[in-house]
C-alpha cells in the first residue's frame, strides 16, 4: 500500500496567529519546579528546551476570538514529541481550573505521541488528572473545543483529546491510539494506510470536522456564536394554531402530501432558515446520513438540532442502532452546553434487518426515549413530514410540539398497520385515519402544541414553507429560554405520565 505522504506540523505560534485576534495572547504558564522524577533524563529536557525554545511540551493561556476571551492549551511537539509528564500535566490541569473559574471557553490543540516514557506510570495517571479537570470545566456548561493537531496519539487521544464538546482535526494529520511505531514493533507489519487519518476518522464519526488551520477561527466563531447567543423577541403573523386554521386536513392526504418528492426536508429547512450551521459528527452530520446533528442559530436563539432526514431515506437509507446512538451525542452535547434542543422529524422508519435487531434497535430506541424525556434544557419537536414507528417517537416527546399541518404520526407506515390488521395494503388509507395519524387529529388529542399551516395544495416547496415552520420553532424556543431546567423537566414528566387527553371522546 502506498505511504500518505508527510504532513506538515504546526507550531504553537502559528496556530495563536491564526486563530486570535492580533495581538490578544496572554500567556499564562509559570516557571515549573524540578521534579525528582526528571532526573533520570535531564539532560533531555535541556536539549528539548533548547530544539523547542520553549520550558515544556504545553503552553497555555488565554487571548480573543472576535472579542470573545478564550482560554487556550496548546501542545508543542518539537519538545520531546509533545509526551506528556507530570508537570506538563500540571500546567494542563490549573490552566483548565483557571478558565473554568473565570467562565471561559476553552480550545485545547494537543500534538502529541502520549505519554512521557521517561516518567512511565506516574506520567501515565496524569491522563485522568486532566480528564477530571476537563469534566469540571464541562459542568460548568462552559464550552471545551478540540483541534487535533498531526500527530495526536496514545493517551492524550485517548483522553482529554477525545473529550471535546466539538472536535476538529488538521487535514491528513495522523490521529490515532497505538503510535505506528509500537504496532510494527509488536505486529511486524506497519499500521494499514491511511486507518488513522483525520479524514478517515471523520468519515466514521470519530472527529466532527476537519479544518484546515486557517480557517480554525471562522470555524470557532460560528460555534461561540450559537453557544452565546441571546434569544431577542421576533414578532409573528402566523394564524392561531386551531384545527379550523389547519384546514383538518384529512390522514391519508397528509400520508400522501408528506411522501412527495419536493417536499422539503431537514437539510432545505437548515439551510433555509438557521445561520452558522454547523454539522457535527462524520457519517451522521454528513449529506447522506439518516441522522444530523448541528449546532444553529434560529432566529437569534443558538440550539442542537437533531434531526431524522427523509431525504437520505428516500436514497435507501434507513436508520438504525447507531444513528440512535448518534442522536443521544446530540442529547447530551445539549445538555452539556446548556443549549435548547430542537429535533426533526421527517422519516419513513428505521431499518428492519438482522444487523438491525442484533444491534439492539429496541433498546437504543428506549434509551432514546429515556433520554429526551429527562435532559435538563429546553426541548421543542419540529414534525416536519412522515413520523413512522419507534425511532421517530424517540425524538417526540419534548416541552413544545409543533407540527406542519401535512404532518403524521404512528405506530408503523399505514401500510403495515392494513397488512397487521386486513392481512393486505388495501386498507393503508382507513387505517391512517382510524388511528388519527394527522396533525389536525393530534392538537384535537392534545398530542402536539401548535400545527402550522403550510401552503396549500401541493406546493410545499414554495419558501414560507420552512420560514413559517422556523417561525414558529423560535417563537417557541424564545417562550421556553428563561425558564427553569428542573421545572421544564418536572413539567414534561407530568405531561407524559397522565395522558389524559387520549381517552376524550371524539
Amino acid at each position: 500500500m502506498t505511504p500518505l505522504p508527510p504532513v506538515a506540523r504546526i507550531r504553537p505560534e502559528e496556530l495563536l496567529a491564526l486563530t486570535l485576534d492580533t495581538g490578544s495572547f496572554l500567556s499564562w504558564d509559570q516557571p515549573l519546579p524540578p521534579l525528582a522524577i526528571e532526573e533520570g533524563y535531564g539532560e533531555e529536557l535541556a536539549a528539548a528546551r533548547l530544539k523547542s525554545g520553549h520550558d515544556e511540551s504545553i503552553i497555555t493561556g488565554e487571548g480573543r476570538i472576535k472579542g470573545q476571551r478564550v482560554a487556550v492549551v496548546l501542545g508543542e511537539f518539537a519538545f520531546l514529541g509533545g509526551s506528556i509528564g507530570v508537570n506538563a500535566a500540571t500546567r494542563i490541569t490549573e490552566a483548565i481550573h483557571r478558565a473554568t473559574q473565570q467562565g471561559l471557553p476553552l480550545l485545547a490543540s494537543p500534538v502529541s505521541g502520549g505519554t512521557r516514557m521517561q516518567e512511565g506510570t506516574a506520567a501515565f495517571v496524569q491522563m485522568a488528572r486532566i480528564t477530571a479537570a476537563v469534566n469540571a470545566h464541562k459542568h460548568a456548561h462552559l464550552p471545551y473545543l478540540v483541534y487535533l493537531r498531526h500527530p495526536t496519539t496514545g493517551g492524550v487521544f485517548a483522553s482529554w483529546g477525545s473529550l471535546g464538546h466539538i472536535t476538529a482535526a488538521q487535514p491528513q494529520a495522523m490521529i490515532g491510539f497505538l503510535g505506528p511505531k509500537v504496532y510494527k514493533a509488536i505486529s511486524g507489519e506497519d499500521f494499514p494506510a491511511g486507518i488513522q487519518q483525520a479524514e478517515n476518522l471523520h468519515r466514521h464519526g470519530v472527529v466532527d470536522a476537519v479544518i484546515d488551520p486557517r480557517h480554525l477561527r471562522s470555524f470557532i466563531i460560528r460555534i461561540l456564536n450559537v453557544v452565546y447567543s441571546a434569544f431577542s423577541v421576533i414578532t409573528h403573523d402566523l394564524p392561531a394554531s386551531d384545527v379550523e386554521d389547519t384546514g383538518d386536513t384529512d390522514a391519508w392526504s397528509s400520508v400522501t402530501l408528506s411522501r412527495l418528492p419536493q417536499r422539503p426536508g431537514l437539510r432545505k429547512f437548515l439551510s433555509q432558515t438557521a445561520v452558522d450551521v454547523i454539522p457535527i459528527g462524520g457519517s451522521a452530520g454528513d449529506p447522506g446520513g439518516t441522522v444530523s446533528l448541528a449546532l444553529a442559530r434560529l432566529g437569534n436563539q443558538g440550539a442542537v438540532v437533531v434531526g431524522l432526514d427523509r431525504e437520505a431515506a428516500d436514497d435507501g437509507a434507513r436508520f438504525g442502532p447507531a444513528e440512535l446512538r448518534e442522536a443521544r451525542r446530540g442529547m447530551n452535547l445539549a445538555a452539556g452546553l446548556g443549549l435548547p434542543l430542537l429535533t426533526v422529524i421527517d422519516t419513513p422508519g428505521a431499518d428492519l434487518s438482522k444487523e438491525a435487531e442484533e444491534g439492539g434497535l429496541s433498546r437504543e430506541i428506549a434509551f432514546t426515549l429515556a433520554r429526551l424525556l429527562e435532559l435538563p434544557v429546553p426541548t421543542v419537536t419540529l414534525l416536519l413530514g412522515q413520523g413512522a414507528g419507534g425511532g421517530a417517537l424517540a425524538l417526540f416527546p419534548a416541552d413544545r410540539i409543533i407540527a406542519l399541518s401535512s404532518s403524521w404520526l404512528a405506530p408503523l407506515l399505514p401500510e403495515g398497520a392494513s397488512a397487521i390488521m386486513h392481512e393486505d395494503t388495501q386498507h393503508a388509507a382507513l387505517m391512517a385515519r382510524r388511528q388519527r395519524v394527522g396533525a389536525a387529529a393530534m392538537l384535537l388529542d392534545g398530542l402536539v402544541d401548535e400545527v402550522v399551516a403550510e401552503p396549500s395544495g401541493t406546493e410545499g416547496h414554495k419558501p414560507d414553507f420552512c420560514g413559517r415552520a422556523a417561525s414558529a420553532v423560535a417563537r417557541h424556543l424564545g417562550e421556553l429560554a428563561t425558564r427553569d431546567p428542573d421545572v421544564l423537566v418536572r413539567e414534561r414528566s407530568r405531561r407524559y405520565s397522565t395522558g389524559a387527553a387520549l381517552y376524550h371522546a371524539h
